[in-house]
């Protein structure tokens, strides 16, 4: 009892990337949703901290495991737990929205991922798949991206280790960077080039030190809220659902935001420095066709159980890809 009482009697961290701009920072909108609807309704405080106040995405994710707190990680910080989350970053892997959300949302893979993650952190969970920009697009400034070819010889920004994959897969070489040297790493001409979506771009003033934009439908943009175990096992059972429905609620409201405001910050990047390129749907195909299989290779020279690997692809009704 003197655990839960302690646990509710100071405000719950939430670390996350990002300006505290909720008009654009999704995840700071989705952070701030959270922390009212879960304040309005339980005696639960929580207390944001954008811009990475609490660490990097290694540290945070150290922290929101040791101890209370919540933590919104992208793959940088989730993959090392459970290295099985870099399947869903297979590129051109969604179509559409609904597609990526429906995947995350009811496919029988990402519940074998979350299963695996509370086991290996002795009860920590992945609370929420965090919508945080819609699909990645390319970007560069050497030259245009117009299909695979167009990457031979660049250098580009990799979050994580399965975007040099990707890179590799395209002829150019990818050099893991932390989000907040992105900028300066393009400035100087350490990388040429960098993938995220618009709203990342913006954030980051990339439009900046970056000419090209194209919009390949690369991957779906995610980010996941983690929590503590021991925490989230001290609330009770009426605080627990106050705070379930509201990271339902806050990812709806989310969502919303996102789809809504997707083409206004492409128009946006358009009219403050950049040129913006729309794929044809058979150069799409091409992108496609090369940097898929590359990755599903990629993907079995890691840690990871074949099975997810099959099942995300068969959520997906792609199995045949695997073959």
């Amino acid at each position: 009892m003197s655990t839960a009482i302690t646990a509710q009697a100071e405000a719950i961290k939430l670390g996350y990337n990002g300006a505290p701009d909720a008009k654009k920072n999704s995840v700071h909108y989705f952070a701030e949703a959270l922390e009212r609807i879960v304040e309005e309704k339980s005696d639960i405080e929580i207390e944001l901290f954008p811009n990475s106040q609490l660490g990097n995405e290694q540290e945070r994710m150290e922290n929101t495991l040791a101890g209370p707190s919540l933590n919104v990680a992208s793959f940088a910080g989730l993959s090392p737990v459970v290295p099985e989350s870099f399947v869903s970053n297979t590129p051109f892997m969604f179509g559409t929205a609904e597609e990526a959300r429906s995947f995350f949302d009811e496919g029988e893979y990402w519940k074998m991922v979350e299963a695996a993650f509370k086991d290996r952190t002795g009860g920590s969970e992945i609370l929420a798949v965090v919508e945080d920009g819609g699909f990645l697009a390319f970007t560069s400034t050497e030259r245009a991206i117009h299909s695979p070819a167009d990457f031979d010889g660049l250098k580009f920004r990799a979050m994580d280790p399965s975007q040099v994959a990707l890179y590799e897969a395209m002829g150019a070489s990818g050099t893991p960077i932390p989000w907040t040297e992105v900028y300066s790493a393009l400035q100087t001409g350490v990388v040429e080039g960098q993938m995220n979506p618009p709203l990342y771009i913006i954030l980051g003033s990339l439009n900046e030190v970056q000419k090209y934009m194209t919009r390949a439908n690369v991957q779906y943009s995610m980010q996941f809220l983690v929590g503590n175990g021991a925490w989230l096992n001290s609330l009770s059972d009426a605080d627990r659902k106050v705070l379930e429905d509201a990271v339902v609620e806050a990812n709806a409201m989310t969502r919303k935001k996102v789809q809504e405001t997707v083409e206004s910050r492409v128009k946006w990047l358009s009219e403050n420095g950049m040129e913006v390129i729309d794929p044809t749907a058979e150069q799409l195909a091409e992108f496609q066709k090369i940097g898929q299989p590359s990755f599903v290779e990629w993907l079995g020279t890691q840690s990871i159980d074949q099975s997810f690997i099959e099942a995300a692809f068969s959520d997906l009704g792609k199995s045949d890809l695997l073959q």
